[in-house]
């Protein structure tokens, strides 16, 4: 069985089977043995059951069961079953064929990881709905290089926002390195990154996250103008701002998440 590291080799078999990459599901398979090395070190160590998200044609679920994880792999192409059975043969892996997005990720072990060069159209609300479980102990996985800087941005950055806040109240979040297009075939039009996220077991807060959408609904106002759009009192937001020594024209994307968890209490708290 080829490696399937190579453009060449990710052809034939595709031919072979009669396949071809679709679009539509953002299939860009990762070919670089070098990278799929550094993933799975990233990754390690293997302390709990691993789940993989578009495992494609099964590169990296290979060298993940390789490496001694205990690999469930989720894919929505139907298409790929029997190149998927080629591939994987004799390997500990269980394959589940069906939507990422309506797997039951509430019911998974805790301590459990994520390990995937996860589909561009689904990375943001999967890795959120992910995070809000509380079940995964590390997520580590590829994401286009745009979308990993949201998720480490830092305040006062053009990236920064909700996705950026999501993660911190969740999670430590790093960008551990970039993958060029021509670490996959067919190479996307971006640049991709690995990003890995540490799960601070904090539970999740529907309330907060429903201020800050708030707050962040409306980019070109400044926080008080979004908040009093969204229906916030005159009153409790002028007095929270002056209370946290905000100036009246400060914009949300320049608090980071202690601050607008203050500002929310404070605005909050009985008269």
């Amino acid at each position: 069985m080829s490696r399937l590291t190579s453009p060449k080799e990710v052809r034939e078999i595709l031919l072979r089977h009669g396949l071809f990459a679709e679009k539509r599901l953002g299939q860009n398979f990762l070919v670089s043995e070098s990278h799929l090395r550094r993933i799975v070190e990233a990754a390690q160590p293997f302390t709990g059951p691993v789940y993989e998200v578009g495992p494609g044609l099964g590169a990296l679920t290979r060298a993940l069961a390789e490496a001694g994880a205990e690999v469930t792999a989720i894919e929505k192409d139907e298409r790929l079953r029997p190149l998927l059975g080629e591939t994987l043969r004799g390997l500990p892996v269980r394959l589940v064929f069906g939507d990422a997005l309506r797997y039951p990720w509430e019911e998974v072990p805790e301590g459990s990881l994520l390990v995937a060069n996860l589909p561009y159209n689904i990375a943001t609300p999967l890795v959120t709905r992910l995070l809000q479980t509380g079940r995964f102990q590390r997520l580590v996985f590829l994401v286009q290089k745009e979308v990993a800087l949201r998720m480490v941005a830092r305040p006062g950055t053009p990236p920064y926002g909700l996705l950026s806040l999501r993660v911190a109240h969740h999670a430590r979040a790093e960008k551990l390195f970039d993958l060029p297009p021509g670490a996959f075939f067919p190479p996307p039009r971006v640049w991709s990154s690995l990003v890995r996220l540490t799960p601070k077991g904090v539970p999740d807060d529907p309330e907060l996250f429903r201020f800050i959408e708030a707050a962040f609904a409306q980019r070109r106002k400044t926080l008080k103008n979004a908040l009093l759009a969204a229906g916030y009192p005159k009153e409790r937001v002028e007095a929270a701002l002056r209370a946290l020594g905000l100036g009246p024209n400060v914009r949300a994307e320049a608090l980071d998440l202690d601050s607008l968890r203050r500002l929310r209490a404070v605005i909050y708290t009985p008269v």
